[in-house]
């Protein structure tokens, strides 16, 4: 195992907001796994290999991956960054002193932690004779002769940055995907958007468009909070002079910028501050952008009337001739999921006059739910993968075919190749907490020491004796999209213990992926045959054997559960012509368990109703007049 420190860098903004928060001052490991027996045969290989790289960018963690031309993973890099939950802030305009529900990241960590995942990994492989480097002064163009041939980039979707292209000065910290100080302000657009009072009418005023309410997940609504919010960005927005230089992106497009991107010169860096750096390339794919609350479905391009609709009424333009954000300079350029978007300039390596990935291109850029997707070989319509992480996450292909979902499903982008003319589309289902949910039993109940405890403890009582966990932690999401609802235990006797409430929790994700997974049949009336499934808790045999008798279809884990990493590697080989289409990539999926239903129909209907009658419960518990 590598230790490796990130450099500590300043959380953005004024001296009092920098006191609110962690920072990553601490030394952070990065583990790096080789698969040796892949090493040997890519070292021994009479011909030149061929290898992919991919960058996955999670909530919690980053990663890189090499992946072989056979669909095999070579070497995975992981680190783990700071997540900044802020207890009080100036900027928390909700009549409260509260910042409950506030998630935030430094941008600079996220780029730091790819940087040291993909530094390690060439240090790694260099002691077993595999140089993935180049001279730091080499300006070769290393594509046809280097063994890797592009980049891919995954990312956690919606959360939020904003900088400047001149300056490079970012104006905020990132606004995580799973914040819950949007709430109001995507409560404040659906005012602003609708006549009739209809909360419902009011959620869906956008989604004939977008195909997605209005909710605080997406990333219009960060947007708009940081209007609503940020002096110097409401400053810039408002200059003349400094308009054009503003930048909006998601994780994907802050990647893509910096990695194609040069360090600025040391002239232009203020006293601890760090700037991002110059001439980036400026763009993001449609699965990302699908998710903005900014884009048209049909024409797979920024809509004027959807950015007016959202961030028109922001107190950013008051005192201003200006009425919304300048959507040809502030928003990145839409592109194809597969395609060549940029070149690396290059990352140092951490030790030696070396660079990795230098001239390599990026090739693919997918949203993590779609690439998980694009990893698990759903290529056809009525395909489907359930992914278990921070949240939960169920999509289905639905081809070339749009969707409108009336079961509170999310119609949106699953990818474009480049060759393609159209995207393919997807319905998915959004659940907020999954393995977060674990991480709050063992980080804030201190009733387990890790997730590996959990499947004894479950399996340890027969049944869950009627006790019920919603873990609505910052609302319900699909197929529900309640902000009022919170978490609850419910139906508690005092013979309940612990191994009870980690059963619960355990449970609590594969009733919430049935409520995705029925709401999907409905919309699509196509009858799912069998659920794919990855992320960290497939481990979990029982939740997985769970799931398949809740479901009453089999579940079915690949080989490999680096799915997210592997649908952008795959989608970036396919644009470099490392395989032919996406046929190639279908033939390299393989299972390697499967779960059938076991549970009898009465069982199974009882256990839906209980956890039906706990839904319930967890409503209405955030009013106009309550503060968190």
């Amino acid at each position: 195992m590598i230790k490796y420190s990130l450099h500590p860098t300043p959380i953005i903004d004024i001296p009092r907001y920098v006191q609110q928060f962690k920072i990553m001052t601490s030394p952070f490991e990065c583990k790096v796994s080789i698969d040796q027996s892949i090493l040997n045969s890519v070292l021994s290989s009479s011909s030149s290999p061929s290898l992919i790289g991919s960058i996955d960018q999670g909530t919690s963690s980053s990663r890189f991956l090499l992946v072989t031309s056979s669909g095999r993973i070579l070497s995975t890099a992981q680190v783990e960054f700071e997540q900044c939950f802020p207890k009080t802030s100036p900027y928390n305009n909700n009549n409260s002193t509260s910042c409950a529900g506030w998630h935030e990241h430094n941008p600079f960590n996220i780029y730091d932690s790819v940087s040291i995942c993909i530094a390690k990994t060439s240090e790694e492989l260099l002691k077993y004779g595999l140089d993935i480097t180049s001279d730091l002064g080499s300006h070769a163009d290393l594509t046809n002769v280097s063994i890797i041939k592009a980049v891919g980039i995954t990312n956690q979707r919606e959360t939020t940055v904003a900088w400047n292209d001149r300056t490079g000065c970012v104006y905020y910290n990132a606004v995580v995907w799973d914040d819950t100080r949007t709430a109001s302000v995507a409560e404040t657009i659906m005012s602003e958007n609708t006549n009739s009072g209809d909360e419902g009418d009011a959620k869906d005023a956008l989604r004939s468009k977008t195909g997605l309410p209005i909710a605080s997940y997406f990333a219009g609504t960060k947007v708009r909070w940081l209007l609503d919010n940020i002096p110097k960005l409401q400053q810039d927005l408002t200059s003349t002079s400094e308009r054009s230089n503003v930048r909006f992106g998601t994780i994907d497009t802050w990647l893509l910028y910096m990695l194609t991107g040069y360090k600025r010169s040391i002239a232009e860096s203020e006293v601890n501050e760090r700037l991002a750096h110059e001439g980036g390339v400026f763009k993001t794919d449609v699965s990302n952008a699908s998710r903005w609350l900014f884009m048209n479905l049909e024409t797979v391009e920024w809509d004027e009337s959807l950015l007016d609709a959202v961030c028109g009424g922001s107190v950013c333009w008051n005192d201003s001739d200006e009425t919304t954000i300048p959507i040809d300079t502030a928003l990145p350029k839409i592109a194809p999921s597969s395609t060549t978007l940029g070149v690396i300039h290059g990352v140092e390596c951490c030790s030696g006059n070396k660079m990795a990935l230098k001239n390599i291109p990026v090739a693919a850029i997918l949203g993590d739910q779609q690439a998980a997707l694009f990893g698990q070989a759903c290529f056809a319509p009525g395909e489907a993968k359930c992914t278990y992480g921070t949240g939960l996450f169920l999509m289905m292909n639905t081809g070339d075919q749009l969707i409108p979902s009336t079961q509170g499903l999310l119609t949106t982008v699953a990818y474009q190749l480049s060759n393609q003319s159209s995207p393919v589309y997807a319905l998915e289902g959004s659940v907020a907490f999954s393995g977060s949910t674990i991480g709050w039993l063992r980080d804030r109940l201190e009733l387990i020491n890790s997730a590996s405890e959990t499947e004894a403890l479950a399996t340890s009582i027969t049944s869950n004796d009627n006790m019920y966990l919603v873990p609505a932690f910052s609302g319900l999401f699909a197929p529900h999209w309640r902000p009022d609802a919170r978490g609850c235990m419910v139906g508690l006797t005092a013979s309940h213990t612990k191994a009870h409430i980690v059963r619960a929790a355990l449970e609590s994700s594969a009733y919430q992926a049935r409520e995705v997974f029925d709401a999907m049949v409905l919309d699509s009336s196509v009858q799912l045959k069998e659920m794919r499934v990855d992320g960290g808790a497939t481990a979990n045999r029982f939740l997985m054997q769970f799931q398949s008798d809740i479901l009453n279809v089999p579940v079915v884990r690949p080989e490999y559960l680096e799915t997210t990493g592997l649908g952008a590697a795959f989608a970036a080989g396919i644009a470099v012509g490392v395989w032919e289409d996406m046929n190639e990539v279908g033939k390299m999926w393989k299972k390697n368990c499967m779960w059938t239903p076991s549970m009898e129909t009465q069982e199974r209907a009882r256990c839906w109703k209980g956890w039906s009658k706990a839904v319930k419960k967890s409503l209405n518990w955030i009013g106009d007049d309550d503060e968190e």
